[in-house]
């Protein structure tokens, strides 16, 4: 079992590719995928209603920023991970998320998951 079995992680990102890889990485470490998820719309409803227990927050969506969705997810005490190819200095740091800094690997995202799932 590897901590993500069974678990609910939102996904959102808007670059396909890097959409279904990381969908590929979490079905594989038997978690469900909700999502992915490209447009900010359908990642704040998703945030606000579905049955969560981590999300995966592209920063930039599609010309808009996911900060709205991750705070969305604080208000429900659901953890989240920013996931971003910028320096983390021109993040909005204040909801203290970990950063996943592009390019990450599959053994990097799912560490990531399993040790924000430990700390909730």
């Amino acid at each position: 079992m590897t901590g993500l079995s069974g678990k609910r992680v939102l996904v959102v990102e808007d670059d396909p590719i890097l959409s279904l890889t990381i969908e590929d990485v979490l079905v594989e470490a038997g978690a469900v995928v909700i999502g992915p998820v490209a447009w900010l719309k359908e990642a704040e409803e998703l945030a606000g209603s579905a049955q969560l227990d981590a999300a995966i927050l592209d920063v930039n969506i599609n010309g808009g920023h996911s900060y709205s969705v991750a705070g969305r997810l604080a208000a429900r005490g659901i953890p989240f991970v920013f996931a971003t190819g910028y320096a983390s200095d021109g993040l909005q740091t204040h909801l203290n998320a970990p950063i996943l800094h592009k390019p990450y690997n599959p053994r990097q995202l799912q560490t990531t998951l399993r040790e924000l799932l430990a700390a909730a």
